[in-house]
């Protein structure tokens, strides 16, 4: 019961405060304020290698993540995805909170931590 009760609390804390989230920054400030202080290499590492699935972050985003790439499966163009190279990126909360759950599942099998989306985020904000 206790356990419902915090992982009710993370989950209401963190889309009360993501609901005003509107640049790459906001949501780092949000997802910090969940895990803790982020890591731009620890985000740099996690991007570049695999994690027990085929694919890592950079396989189908590139690495560095500044310019075009493709999807690995579905050879799809992909964007940008470092935001100072591509402004319409982590700018849209249903969009960010899609991407992280949908890429998490096809890197980790899982969907992302706060602290590994933090580290990411905090990664592709220091690429200019």
């Amino acid at each position: 019961m206790e356990i419902k009760m915090i992982r009710a609390f993370l989950l209401l804390a963190f889309f009360s405060v993501t609901a005003f989230a509107e640049t790459p920054q906001d949501f780092l400030t949000q997802y910090e304020k969940l895990s803790g202080k982020s890591s731009i290499s620890r985000g740099q590492q996690f991007f570049t290698k695999t994690h027990g699935k085929e694919w890592s972050c950079a396989s189908c985003h590139n690495n560095p993540p500044t310019t075009q790439g493709k999807h690995m499966e579905t050879g799809k163009r992909v964007k940008p995805l470092a935001p100072a190279f591509n402004p319409k990126r982590f700018t849209k909360e249903e969009k960010v909170n899609k991407w992280f759950k949908r890429n998490c599942n096809d890197v980790l099998g899982r969907e992302c931590t706060w602290q590994e989306k933090a580290d990411v985020l905090a990664y592709l904000i220091s690429l200019k």
